[in-house]
C-alpha cells in the first residue's frame, strides 16, 4: 500500500544554506555607526569571550539584537530586511543548499527553515522561496521593536522544541534535517535522515 504521508525537510540557515553568518552581516547592514559604536563598547567584552568559547552564541545574539533594534520602527526595519533578503542573502547562498531545497519542494515535501537568525529578514526570504519559517522573533510593541526576543534564541534544544510545537512528527512519512554546528544537533536528532555540513550524519 502506498504511503500518502508527506515528508518534512528541516534546514538550518547560517552556515548551512549560506556560506556566511547572515545575522552579523544584517547587524552591520542595519545599524548606524554611532549606535554601533555606543552599544558595541558595552558588548565588546562578551564578544571577546564568545570568540574564546567562554560565552555562548545563544546569549550573545539577543544582546546584540537588543543593541541593534531597541526602539526602532518596524516599518523602517522591514524595509531594510526586505532589501537584505532580496539583494544581500542571494550573494551567500550555497548551490548545494538551493538544489536540495528545490528538490524537496518538487517532491511536495513540507520545507521549513529553522534558524537562530532573525525574522526581520528571514520572513521575506522564506516568502520568496515559498517555505515555512521557525526562527528567533523580535518583539513588536506599537510599531516599534522592544529589542527583546519573543520566545528566546532559536538554537539548540529550542529548535527541536519549536519544531515539535508546530508539527506533529507522526504525520510525516520521513523527516530530513540539515545543519552545520552543535547548535543543530537537537534538530538533527528528530530526523530519519540527517546531514551535518552536507555529510550524512545518521
Amino acid at each position: 500500500m502506498q504511503n500518502n504521508k508527506p515528508c518534512l525537510a528541516l534546514f538550518d540557515f547560517d552556515g548551512t544554506i549560506t556560506r556566511s553568518d547572515m545575522f552579523s552581516k544584517f547587524i552591520r547592514h542595519s545599524v548606524k555607526k554611532r549606535r554601533f559604536l555606543l552599544w558595541g563598547s558595552i558588548i565588546l567584552p562578551f564578544f571577546i569571550a564568545y570568540k574564546f568559547s567562554l560565552f555562548p552564541a545563544k546569549r550573545l545574539r539577543p544582546m546584540v539584537a537588543y543593541m541593534a533594534f531597541k526602539g526602532r520602527s518596524s516599518k523602517h526595519l522591514d524595509a531594510l530586511g526586505n532589501n537584505y533578503a532580496q539583494n544581500t542573502i542571494p550573494l551567500y547562498l550555497r548551490d548545494i543548499a538551493l538544489e536540495k531545497v528545490h528538490w524537496h519542494l518538487s517532491r511536495g515535501d513540507n520545507v521549513v527553515l529553522v534558524s537562530a537568525s532573525l525574522d526581520i529578514y528571514l520572513k521575506f526570504w522564506c516568502d520568496a522561496m515559498k517555505i515555512e519559517l521557525i526562527c528567533s522573533e523580535m518583539e513588536l510593541i506599537d510599531g516599534k521593536y522592544s529589542g527583546h526576543y519573543l520566545t528566546g534564541d532559536c538554537s539548540g534544544d529550542r529548535k527541536a522544541e519549536k519544531i515539535k510545537a508546530r508539527f506533529n512528527l507522526e504525520d510525516y512519512q520521513k523527516i530530513y534535517a540539515y545543519g552545520d554546528t552543535h547548535q543543530d544537533l537537537a534538530m538533527l536528532a528528530l530526523a530519519d535522515e540527517a546531514y551535518m555540513n552536507w555529510i550524512r550524519h545518521n
